[in-house]
């Protein structure tokens, strides 16, 4: 956890037309949120606008948490951010002020891991980071299981659809036709699942 490499997105950027009073408590949170990050040894190797080449930065950077600090409604900002985790998923945290319902649970919808409303402080962060990261890796276990789970079933019905076709053409039985398959697969050192694909394929080429 002490060599955690962060990205923080920071919306302040963007803040074009505020007053000063809302432009320096921004930066109040921005400086708030670098000093707990430093305290607690993370290491910060990026502080990204929330602009069109956000995606390609975090892509190139390959953090391994991404912070969001957003004075309000951040929707833009974690569009951009689920297209540049979409294949390789990342814990986000989001600090904001905003505690509009329908904004916290598109941004739990959209994949943040923690959403904190207000209050930061410098003090809150690490357990905040810790609480977070702990949740991303029990949903990323869940996931893999899912996807685990689903794959095997689905290599499942190809060879079943296998052992139909050998039982079908050879009049073979279930157990000869499972037999059979197990052969092929040791014989070609494939799996049951990538013979029984081979033979689907060849049925469906000769129709």
């Amino acid at each position: 956890m002490k060599h955690l490499r962060i990205v923080v997105v920071n919306t302040i950027i963007l803040a074009g037309d505020e007053d000063d009073e809302a432009l320096r408590a921004q930066a109040e949170r921005a400086r708030a949120l670098r000093i707990g990050l430093l305290e607690a040894g993370y290491d910060i190797v990026a502080s990204l606008p929330p602009d069109m080449y956000l995606p390609e930065r975090i892509a190139q950077l390959q953090p391994d948490m991404i912070i969001v600090d957003a004075e309000s409604d951040a929707r833009d900002v974690l569009e951009h951010i689920v297209i540049a985790t979409r294949d390789e998923r990342r814990p986000i945290v989001m600090f904001t002020e905003s505690d509009d319902t329908e904004s916290m649970e598109a941004a739990m919808a959209a994949g943040v891991s923690a959403y904190i409303v207000a209050g930061l402080q410098s003090d809150r962060i690490k357990p905040v980071l810790q609480v977070a990261l702990a949740r991303f890796k029990r949903e990323q276990k869940l996931l893999d299981e899912l996807s685990d789970t689903k794959s095997k079933l689905a290599e499942r019905k190809i060879i079943e659809r296998a052992k139909g076709l050998l039982m079908e053409r050879q009049r073979f039985s279930e157990e000869q036709a499972f037999q059979k398959l197990r052969s092929m697969a040791m014989s070609k050192n494939l799996k049951l699942s990538e013979v029984a694909q081979r033979i689907i394929d060849v049925e469906d080429l000769l129709g």
